[in-house]
C-alpha cells in the first residue's frame, strides 16, 4: 500500500477519535494531523518510503560539516593558543574527514540524534522517545520491527507522553490507531499483499 493510503487511513481514524471524544474543530484537525502521520510512522525503517522524505540530503549536511570543520581548521591555525592550536586543527581535519563519509542512508541516523537533543533541550520526553524509534528505525530493515507488536508498544509509549505534553484527549488513541492501521493496511489480511508483517519479532519471523 502507498504512503498517500496509509495518511488517508491514518487520518481517518484521527477523525473518528475526535467525534468519539466530541473534539472541538481545533483538537479534530490536530487529531486527524496525528492520526495521519502515525499512520506513516512504521514506513521510516530502512528502505521504507518515508525515510528519506523527512530527512535532509546528505549533500547539505556534508557541505555545512565541511565548512564548519575548515572554519575550525582556520580559526585554530590564526586565533588558536598554541595549546589548543593542534586540537582545533585535529578536530576539524577529522570533520573533513568524517563528512566525506556521510552517505543518504544515514541521515535518518542523523535525524534522529538530532530529534533526541531537540527533546533533551526542550524537556519533552515523547520528543526524546521518538528520536530514538527514530534511530532504532535507521537501523532496522523494512517491514521488521517497526510492523510489529514491539513497535506498536514503543511508538504508543511515545503516543502517551505526548497525550500528557499537548493536554488533549484523544491523542494518544489517534496516534496509536493510526500507527496499527498501517500494519493492518501492509498485512496478509488483505489478499493485494503479496507480503506481510513479522508482527511476532523477535519470537516469531512468520508473516502475517
Amino acid at each position: 500500500m502507498n504512503g498517500t493510503a496509509h495518511v488517508a487511513i491514518g487520518a481517518a481514524t484521527g477523525f473518528i477519535v475526535a467525534n468519539q471524544f466530541s473534539s472541538t474543530p481545533t483538537e479534530t484537525l490536530v487529531l486527524v494531523g496525528l492520526g495521519g502521520v502515525s499512520g506513516l510512522m512504521p514506513d521510516l525503517d530502512v528502505d521504507g518510503k518515508l525515510r528519506n522524505r523527512i530527512t535532509f540530503s546528505h549533500k547539505v549536511i556534508q557541505s555545512v560539516a565541511q565548512l564548519i570543520g575548515l572554519l575550525m581548521i582556520i580559526y585554530s591555525i590564526y586565533e588558536g593558543s598554541a595549546a589548543n592550536q593542534y586540537s582545533g586543527v585535529g578536530i576539524g581535519a577529522v570533520m573533513l574527514i568524517l563528512s566525506s563519509l556521510i552517505k543518504q542512508k544515514h541521515m535518518l541516523m542523523i535525524t534522529g540524534i538530532g530529534v533526541v537533543a531537540g527533546g533533551i533541550f526542550l524537556q519533552e520526553a515523547w520528543l526524546i522517545l521518538l528520536g530514538v524509534f527514530i534511530l532504532v528505525a535507521s537501523y532496522v530493515s523494512h517491514r521488521s520491527y517497526t510492523h510489529s507488536i514491539l513497535g506498536v508498544i514503543f511508538f504508543g509509549f511515545i503516543a502517551s507522553k505526548l497525550e500528557i505534553s499537548l493536554g488533549m484527549n484523544g491523542v494518544y488513541y489517534a496516534c496509536l490507531i493510526g500507527y496499527i492501521s498501517h500494519l493492518i493496511a501492509d498485512s496478509k489480511l488483505l489478499p493485494v499483499n503479496k507480503r506481510g508483517i513479522k508482527l511476532f519479532l523477535p519470537v516469531s519471523s512468520k508473516e502475517w
